[in-house]
């Protein structure tokens, strides 16, 4: 089947509870395969298949082998938690957040490699909404952790400094374990170190 010949079911689209476990059901079997194998093994077909489900099923929720990979990741950087305790200065919880949502794959190198490339790579609609649904969730617990009264240029600075960390981890410039370690070195640059 011709991933172009399907439109896949997105966020935008609800799903019932049967639509739900079906997607969670390929989802898990996307990452477990991530995990044993490379980004050039996976398949929408073999995750189907590991999941037992039909192709087609796969292909009604994942357009492509990069749309299932950019929703593992997106799903990976849901399960982060949020930073929020007010009772930590501001630049402790910025800090925790861009840590914590760095290390979402260090210690997966298919799982990241894969994630790198699926959504670096293309022009493919599907990937590109996760990629905007991505980068909303990081905005949002990014703000969450400033809290409400951080000036939106820090926001913004703070979200270009993590998304090219992420670019260097993914190139192997850097650990991902050293990403977070410089991070926290920049929000000390951007946003004080009050501790």
């Amino acid at each position: 089947m011709s991933s172009d010949a399907v439109v896949a079911v997105t966020d935008e689209t609800p799903r019932n509870r049967r639509q739900e476990e079906t997607f969670r059901k390929v989802l898990t079997a996307g990452v477990e395969m991530l995990r044993e194998s490379s980004y050039a093994d996976l398949t929408v077909r073999a995750v189907a298949a590991r999941a037992k489900v039909a192709p087609a099923t796969a292909y009604t929720y994942f357009s492509s082998k990069n749309h299932l990979i950019a929703e593992v990741y997106f799903d990976l950087i849901k399960q982060v938690p949020y930073f929020t305790d007010v009772n930590e200065p501001m630049p402790t919880r910025v800090e925790q957040a861009l840590r914590a949502m760095a290390l979402t794959v260090a210690d997966e190198p298919e799982v990241a490699a894969a994630c790198t490339t699926a959504l670096l790579t293309g022009t493919d609609p599907t990937v590109r909404k996760v990629r905007d649904r991505i980068g909303a969730e990081i905005h949002r617990r990014i703000r969450s952790a400033a809290g409400p009264d951080v000036d939106p240029r820090v926001v913004s600075a703070l979200e270009m400094t993590f998304f090219g960390a992420l670019v260097n981890a993914g190139s192997g410039v850097f650990t991902y374990h050293q990403i977070a370690d410089r991070l926290t070195y920049v929000v000390g640059l951007l946003v004080g170190d009050e501790r």
